[in-house]
């Protein structure tokens, strides 16, 4: 079938569903769709977004994004080792069944296994001890600095829903497990799941006994989520009316659907950076001509592929000027240091080759880059632009691009040799990036650096990671941040590229409120 025509008739089937749907329905389109419906498996900003209207955390996000009561109702430090947590009182799970200690208990628990992506988080937690119904302790092993922000990392979970169907552990996304929890929820969140066809449509409605922590101003009775793989598909079907939200147009329609007289667009930089690793652990990539040897291991080569990279270039054709080239490996500039905003080194092609001839590669060498191609603002297009950009130097990149569905379990089982990754999300302390993507692999007795899919060891920057994880001095805390940030620049580990904006459309009837951390809260949101 001729794409022209299966994009009518997509918009056609999307425009008639709407006959059937309640005027207060939010009709949402995504070029990816949510990984699974476990809270705890997947730690992927849409399938995060799309949990969070059916499950709460103990600690929230605030229209600012400040941390806000959600299922905890106020909290106290009651020892340099403990916190303790007064819980909410009268919140029922959507099945009817009252919300207690026992169900964070047990979700900080299940949370903790192996099988989650939220493991490292839920663990930097401590042990939750139920005092009584609705309060409990947290006994650390150590000072956490930011133990609050680790509690709107991972959502709470019915543990008699859980158990009755089987679902005490996190589903095991990269084997392709299925469990009841991949397609099912129970949460006490202001949605309740009414039906998942993965890849075909979600569908939310609103829960009209919602009691939590989270302030309900919109009007939606219902949330239909579609996912919509083709820029030009989505926009059309926005301009039909067959949906009446787009949470990621594509930068090059941006202005034609600001000149709409019945949409509107709403933009802001996301909490979000885009950047390359590279295998710097085999002794022999996987993907590439190079036999006997890892070039990656050789910080030479990966400067060279730094300095070969126009990052300016792709923010100003690639990206349309939607985003901001930065030199860190942070979601927020406020993670940041204004000095290391800069990248660490410049352009130069010059330089690339010759880095690239003091490594032993002066004819450079072939490697394969895998890549999303519906994650990230125009993210096939940036890899393009990118493998262009190294050929110049002698690099022969083999691009591998597929959907984010297939695309993360690769990564978890580090099957790759060089990858794009982007990094995300409502917190700015840069401490939720150290651990995860700076620190080395995990171990039997550390969860942490589970998504350095480099599995680079840098034993310096372990140090520093670690120490900045329990030092309670600000001042001394922010010096041991930025000295391993400044590692990371000077070992090249990542090549980081920009920080995306995110524009949102949307038919004019439809109110809606732009957040940095791209998730959308249907709760927020009205349609007219």
């Amino acid at each position: 079938m001729h794409p022209k025509f299966s994009h009518l008739i997509l918009a056609t089937a999307l425009a008639f569903s709407t006959m059937q749907a309640p005027a207060q329905t939010l009709r949402w389109a995504n070029q990816g769709d949510p990984q699974t419906m476990d809270p705890h498996s997947q730690n992927e900003a849409l399938t995060n977004a799309i949990n969070n209207h059916v499950y709460e955390s103990l600690v929230g996000r605030g229209d600012n994004l400040e941390l806000i009561p959600e299922l905890a109702e106020r909290w106290q430090q009651t020892g340099p080792l403990t916190w303790r947590m007064w819980l909410r009182k009268g919140v029922k799970f959507h099945d009817g069944s009252p919300f207690t200690a026992d169900d964070v208990v047990f979700s900080v628990e299940r949370a903790a296994l192996p099988t989650s992506q939220m493991n490292q988080y839920a663990q930097a937690m401590g042990k939750p001890v139920k005092v009584d119904s609705h309060t409990l302790d947290f006994k650390l092993d150590k000072p956490n600095p930011i133990f609050l922000e680790h509690a709107t990392t991972f959502h709470i979970m019915s543990r008699a829903w859980s158990v009755k169907n089987k679902v005490e552990k996190p589903l095991d996304f990269k084997n392709r497990e299925e469990t009841f929890a991949g397609r099912n929820a129970n949460g006490t969140g202001p949605f309740m799941l009414k039906s998942r066809e993965p890849d075909v449509k979600t569908v939310l409605v609103k829960n009209p006994n919602y009691s939590g922590g989270r302030k309900v101003t919109g009007n939606l009775q219902e949330v239909v989520f579609t996912p919509i793989k083709s820029d030009a598909t989505r926009v059309a079907a926005l301009l039909s009316d067959g949906v009446n939200f787009v949470q990621d147009p594509a930068p090059q329609d941006v202005q034609r659907l600001m000149q709409s007289p019945n949409l509107k667009v709403v933009q802001g930089m996301e909490n979000r950076v885009v950047f390359f690793g590279m295998d710097q652990s085999r002794d022999e990539l996987l993907y590439s001509n190079v036999k006997g040897k890892n070039p990656f291991k050789d910080k030479r080569v990966r400067q060279a592929f730094y300095q070969a990279i126009d990052i300016d270039a792709i923010v100003k054709n690639t990206m349309r000027g939607q985003a901001q080239a930065t030199g860190c490996v942070t979601p927020s500039p406020l993670g940041c240091f204004a000095e290391l905003e800069t990248r660490a080194f410049k352009y130069d092609t010059a330089a690339a080759r010759k880095l690239l001839e003091d490594a032993g590669y002066p004819q450079g060498f072939e490697v394969g880059l895998d890549c999303p191609n519906n994650r990230y603002v125009n993210d096939e297009e940036i890899c393009i632009a990118v493998s262009g950009m190294l050929a110049k130097v002698g690099i022969k990149v083999k691009l591998n691009a597929m959907p984010r569905a297939q695309y993360f379990p690769k990564l978890e089982k580090h099957d790759t040799s060089f990858y794009m990754l982007g990094w995300g999300g409502s917190i700015t302390d840069p401490q939720t990036t150290l651990d995860p993507i700076f620190h080395s692999p995990p171990t039997e007795t550390s969860k942490k650096g589970s998504w350095n899919f480099g599995r680079f060891s840098n034993a310096k920057l372990d140090h520093l990671v670690d120490a900045a994880a329990v030092e309670t001095d600000v001042n001394k805390r922010r010096e041991t941040v930025r000295q391993a940030m400044q590692e990371q620049r000077d070992q090249v580990h990542y090549l980081p590229l920009h920080r995306q904006f995110i524009p949102w459309a949307a038919r004019s009837n439809v109110e809606v409120k732009h957040f940095a951390d791209n998730f959308v809260r249907a709760w927020t949101m009205s349609v007219k």
